[in-house]
């Protein structure tokens, strides 16, 4: 499931929530807004939780790759050193 289904899932979930809320609440309106924004931001830190979450693991797949490519570069130059005194003990 990508990331930005996942946000919309969540951010709609939220505004059903609230339209519920709103129609059904028994309460007085200034008491159900209360209740509302306390939702909101209890989901707005846990999707940020999750946000910050993805990003670190992002950020460790990224490290990852640069450190398997730097090694690949390495291994390349080595082999072509090699090759290269190869060759030129061939040659001579």
């Amino acid at each position: 499931m990508s990331t930005g289904k996942v946000v919309l899932g969540v951010m709609a979930g939220v505004a059903v929530g609230a339209i519920a809320g709103i129609l059904f609440a028994p309460e007085k309106g200034s008491d159900t807004r209360k209740k509302m924004l306390g939702m909101g931001e209890d989901y707005f830190e846990d999707l940020k939780g999750k946000f910050e979450s993805f990003i670190g693991s992002l950020t460790e797949k990224l490290e990852t790759a640069q450190d398997e490519a730097g090694n690949m570069v390495s291994n390349g130059k080595s082999k072509y050193e090699e090759a290269k005194k190869e060759f030129n003990g061939m040659s001579n």
